[in-house]
């Protein structure tokens, strides 16, 4: 039962009370009974019959209006229900529910603009129920201002903690705008050590280590670049297994940089995987003491990445070590998502965890030196206290202390700041993508608390593995999902790529085809069957879906604009495929695209445009091979041609 219906009993009250009023005659009465009595049996359909009757009993009653569309929507007339509840607005425009219930309708048949105004306006009226903002952020989502959709979703958990639908909503929010700035970082400053940096760390997520460090090693000696960028160089030689080569990365950080706390952790990792505990401890309560946040934001990559008996083992040494303040260790059995032992409680520290280090009596610091002494809370409390609107210099190190003493809300707010006084600013960009990115798994991770086994946590968790590569784990979670929600779109889409990417081609083109029978238009799912039949050989049947799905998000038209390239190659249009493919061009990861390019130029007899284009695929694998990739394919194959053949394997 939606929400909708949950509110109908406030409008049912509120229609009596008209009635008695009125002195209605008795046939109305009971076909306001009789549409109760439907509505809580759930035959929605029969309750929108009589509020029907009903309001032609007495048109000049807005709740009869009002329950008439409420049923209306429950039975999927978005367009009936959004004429009754105008109808209801214009004979009371203070209505709450009539004006909700248009923006939410407006917004799922694609009027955003009007949406808002509904919504905005059912906020002001009812300043207590979560849904309106709920419902705007998701509006505001659609309309891609993530920032706003942000804001109003954060009032809607601030209203109901609990709501687990607005906690789901905003991290989705937060990832939409991390996957936008993204998208602006490798338009406006792909060369830029920044997004060289985030790309890295991708790499690394995905336990590409090689390839993350191969990256690192090649922005060490680029000015400006990230803090501690040596020291995340050296987390992936270590996950790499080149532990001499981790141990110089994070020595040559701390003699450089010693505010890096991450070169602590380096070192307090290999200590500890040495048995080294001593050396392990007086690291770690250095950097407890410098700043507790900074700590607790990052313990984790003591053990991240460890064989489990491993890190059970190190977890238990660590928690058992009375060298180390209760206070620390309860931090890090928060990090280990362990229960802490009985004495280390923040209630039982030395310290409380909000009291930093000082600077020495009579000793005034600026934020600078409390940066560079590794104070980055007291940092941000200084910069935050003065007065607005902040300088450039003064947001970055902003952004940073907040970031590194686990301030993600500021973080944000800064970079917003600093790119409104440098629209084109890299670096705003990339603390905003870090920031906004633990943010949404913040609100991630409380939606799965609140609802551990819906099906959009399952979903939530196929996309997750799907990201890593793990189709098998992904498949399974979708599966789950759509036996809680079948016919639900979004696990149908990602069952759908799980398949296509685990080279089961058939079984993708089957879950594409019947979420396709329910949303014909989808972009997404038009794509993901134009690829299966390009990889089938299909190309001309394989047109009309790429051009459907040219309504996908911009990031993905570059991919769009290089398959219809192969097809329109394939089918003879070679003009017409040079266009698409250079359209195309800045997706070409693996050289691919210049590839096919260049055979193309030399069938029309252009040389030299094919020498460049030749000249372009080895730059692009030169560089791919630099990253580390490792080469599996024929490198004189396209892998436009491999990628797509391997997807029609059953």
């Amino acid at each position: 039962m939606t929400h909708g219906a949950k509110l109908l009993p406030v409008l049912l009250a509120g229609c009596t009370l008209g009635f008695g009023r009125q002195a209605p005659a008795p046939s109305l009465e009971l076909l306001v009974g009789d549409a109760q009595r439907a509505q809580s049996s759930g035959d929605y359909a029969a309750a929108a019959n009589d509020w029907s009757q009903a309001v032609k009993l007495q048109p000049a009653i807005p709740q009869l209006w009002a329950n008439l569309g409420l049923m209306q929507h429950e039975t999927g007339d978005t367009s009936g229900a959004i004429e009754s509840f105008q109808h209801a607005v214009r004979l009371d425009p203070s209505l709450y529910v009539p004006n909700l219930f248009l923006g939410i309708d407006d917004a799922h048949l694609g009027k955003a603009q009007e949406a808002v105004h509904y919504l905005l306006k059912a906020e002001r009226l009812n300043q207590s129920d979560p849904q309106a903002p709920l419902a705007l952020g998701r509006t505001y989502i659609g309309l891609r201002n993530y920032e706003a959709a942000a804001q109003v979703l954060a009032h809607a958990i601030q209203l109901d903690p609990s709501l687990g639908s607005a906690w789901f909503t905003l991290g989705i929010a937060r990832l939409d705008e991390v996957e936008d700035e993204a998208r602006v970082m490798s338009e406006m400053g792909k060369e830029s050590p920044f997004s060289g940096s985030l790309y890295a760390d991708s790499l690394a997520k995905q336990a590409r280590f090689g390839e993350s460090a191969s990256l690192y090693k090649t922005l060490l000696d680029v000015s400006p670049q990230p803090p501690c960028l040596r020291s995340k160089y050296g987390f992936a030689l270590l996950r790499g297994h080149d532990e001499p080569g981790a141990a110089a990365a994070f020595a040559t950080e701390r003699a450089a940089h010693p505010e890096c706390g991450l070169a602590l952790l380096g070192q307090a990792r290999i200590a500890l995987e040495a048995g080294k505990a001593d050396q392990a401890t007086a690291i770690l309560r250095d950097l407890w003491q410098r700043d507790h946040g900074y700590f607790q934001s990052n313990a984790s990559l003591l053990l991240e990445g460890l064989p489990a008996e491993e890190s059970a083992s190190l977890a238990e040494a660590l928690m058992g070590n009375m060298q180390l303040p209760a206070d620390l260790r309860a931090a890090l059995a928060g990090a280990f998502d362990l229960a802490a032992p009985a004495d280390a409680s923040f209630e039982n520290a030395e310290e409380p965890p909000s009291a930093y280090p000082a600077a020495p009596s009579g000793v005034r610091t600026t934020a600078a030196e409390d940066y560079a002494a590794g104070h980055f809370e007291q940092c941000e409390r200084r910069l935050a206290s003065q007065s607005a609107p902040l300088p450039a210099e003064n947001l970055r190190l902003l952004a940073a202390c907040a970031f590194f003493t686990g301030d993600n809300a500021r973080t944000a707010q800064a970079a917003s700041a600093l790119q409104a006084l440098e629209p084109h600013s890299i670096e705003a960009l990339y603390w905003s993508v870090q920031a906004n990115e633990r943010l949404a798994f913040e609100a991630l991770a409380r939606f799965q608390q609140l609802e551990p086994d819906s099906a959009r946590n399952h979903i939530l968790l196929g996309d997750i593995y799907h990201q890593l590569g793990r189709e098998d784990d992904a498949q399974a979670e979708y599966l789950k999902a759509l036996s809680l929600a079948p016919g639900d779109p979004a696990a149908m889409l990602g069952l759908a790529n799980a398949y296509l990417d685990n080279y089961n081609a058939k079984g993708a083109m089957q879950i594409a085809q019947a979420a396709l029978a329910r949303s014909p238009d989808d972009p997404e799912l038009n794509l993901l069957v134009a690829q299966v039949l390009i990889g089938q050989r299909e190309y001309t049947e394989a047109e009309p879906y790429l051009t459907k799905s040219l309504h996908a998000k911009p990031q993905m038209l570059p991919r769009i604009h290089a398959l219809f390239g192969k097809v329109y190659a394939e089918t003879g249009q070679t003009q017409k495929a040079i266009e698409e493919l250079k359209l195309g061009a800045s997706s070409d990861e693996d050289g691919s695209v210049q590839y096919l390019l260049a055979r193309l130029y030399r069938q029309i007899g252009d040389t030299q445009e094919a020498n460049e284009a030749l000249d372009r695929m080895k730059t692009i694998k030169q560089q791919r091979a630099a990253r580390g990739y490792k080469q599996i394919e024929d490198p004189d194959l396209s892998p436009l041609e491999s990628s797509t053949d391997r997807a029609s394997t059953p």
